[in-house]
C-alpha cells in the first residue's frame, strides 16, 4: 500500500510544468491541509488500511511541498502513524529555495526520511531558461543542510534535452552532483506540454539520442543503477517501484490519483472545490486489457519486468523471440528489458500479439 499526497502550491510556475500547481493560492493552505485530512479518513476505510495492511511508503509531491510549513502536515502524520509499516519510506519533494533549515528540521521530526530536490541543473543560466526560482547556491546549501540534519536518503532531479545543452554542460551537472551526499538521481528529458509557457516555444526541447545514451552511461559508471528509464540510484525508491509493481495507492489532494484493483480515483482538480468537497471522487473503471497494457509498459521500462503468466501464448511467443534476439532476458518467470530507451517499442511489439 502506497500513499501519495499532492501539494498544489508553488512559489513560481516553471515554464515546462503541466502539473496541478498554482502560485496564487497560498491563502488556502490551511483549509487545503484540513481537506486532505478529511479525505484521508475516508480513504483509510476504502483501502482497508490496517496494521496488517499497512502503508509501506509515503510520497509528498506537487507543486512544492516545501511551501507548506511542517505544522500543517503534523495532523496527517499523526493520523497515518498507526498504519505505517516498520521502516516505511517517507519522501517529500522540495525546492531548494524554499527548503529552509527550519522546514527541513520540521519535516525530519515528523518522520520524513527521504527528500527529492527539484534541482534540474547546477547551471544558473539554464535554471533561468527553465523558469526556476532557485540558483546553484540554493541547491548546494539545501542538500548539504539536509544531509547534516540526518536525512537517510537524498535524491535530485535533473533535466536534459534542453536547447543549449552540451556534453560539457551536462558533464558539469553530473560532476557537481557527485560531490553531494545523494544516493539517487531522477533524470528527465524536457517535454513540451499543452498549457505551459513552453507550449509557444517547442524548440526549447532538443533531445539528441547520442547525448542521452552518453548521459545514461556516465551516471551508471559512477555506481548509480539505472533501474527505470528516468531513475538511477545507489538506493532504489520503494515508492517508485511500488507504482511499477501496480500496488494499490491512495491519492490525497486536488489533482492526485488513487488506484485499487481495477479502479482509479480522482479528487477534483479545482483546489477551491476540493476544499469544500474532499470526498467527492470520480471513479474510472479499468478494463483487463488496459491493465495489461500498463503492466507491459511499466514493466519493460523498469527493473520490475513482466510476468510471463500475464501474456497470451502469442504474446509469450513474441517475448521469447525477443529473448533469442538478446533484446529481452528471461529469469524466474519474468521478462526483463535492459535498454529502457526501447521500452515503448518492446511493449507495443509484445502487446500486439
Amino acid at each position: 500500500m502506497l500513499l501519495y499526497i499532492h501539494i498544489p502550491f508553488c512559489d513560481s510556475k516553471c515554464s515546462y510544468c503541466a502539473f496541478n500547481s498554482y502560485v496564487d493560492k497560498f491563502s488556502l493552505r490551511e483549509a487545503y491541509m484540513n481537506a486532505i485530512l478529511a479525505q484521508l479518513k475516508t480513504e483509510i476505510i476504502r483501502f482497508n488500511v490496517s496494521a496488517t495492511n499497512p502503508i509501506e511508503t509515503v510520497f509528498i509531491g506537487g507543486g512544492t511541498p516545501s511551501t507548506v510549513e511542517p505544522s500543517l502536515y503534523r495532523p496527517i502524520f499523526e493520523m497515518i502513524d498507526p498504519y505505517l509499516a516498520k521502516n516505511a519510506e517517507i519522501t517529500s519533494e522540495a525546492n531548494p529555495n524554499s527548503a529552509t533549515r527550519t522546514w527541513l528540521e520540521g519535516m525530519f521530526e515528523l518522520g520524513v526520511n527521504r527528500l527529492s530536490f527539484g534541482v534540474q541543473s547546477f547551471n544558473n543560466e539554464k535554471l533561468k531558461s527553465l523558469g526556476r526560482a532557485h540558483n546553484t547556491r540554493h541547491a548546494l546549501d539545501a542538500i548539504r543542510t539536509a544531509a547534516a540534519i540526518g536525512y537517510k536518503h537524498l535524491s535530485i532531479d535533473l533535466i536534459y534535452g534542453v536547447r543549449g545543452d552540451t556534453k560539457e554542460l551536462l558533464q558539469s551537472d553530473i560532476t557537481q552532483a557527485l560531490t553531494l551526499p545523494i544516493d539517487h538521481i531522477s533524470l528527465y528529458a524536457l517535454t513540451i506540454e499543452e498549457e505551459t509557457a513552453f507550449e509557444k516555444t517547442p524548440q526549447m526541447a532538443q533531445e539528441e539520442l547520442e547525448l542521452t545514451q552518453w548521459l545514461f552511461r556516465t551516471i551508471t559508471s559512477h555506481g548509480f543503477e539505472h533501474y527505470e528509464i528516468s531513475n538511477f540510484g545507489k538506493y532504489r525508491s520503494r515508492h517508485n517501484i511500488g507504482y511499477w509493481e501496480h500496488k494499490p495507492y491512495i491519492g490525497l489532494g486536488s489533482g492526485a490519483v488513487g488506484f485499487l484493483k481495477n479502479e482509479r480515483y480522482y479528487p477534483s482538480n479545482s483546489v477551491e472545490y476540493y476544499i469544500q468537497h474532499p470526498n467527492e471522487i470520480s471513479i474510472e473503471e479499468i478494463t483487463g486489457d488496459a491493465l495489461l497494457s500498463e503492466k507491459l509498459f511499466l514493466g519493460f521500462r523498469s527493473c520490475v519486468g513482466v510476468e510471463e503468466e500475464l501474456l497470451t501464448p502469442k504474446q509469450k511467443s513474441q517475448a521469447d523471440l525477443l529473448v533469442k534476439e538478446k533484446i529481452l532476458t528471461h529469469q524466474n518467470g519474468r521478462y526483463f528489458n535492459h535498454n529502457f530507451l526501447l521500452a515503448d517499442e518492446i511493449a507495443l511489439r509484445v502487446e500486439g500479439f
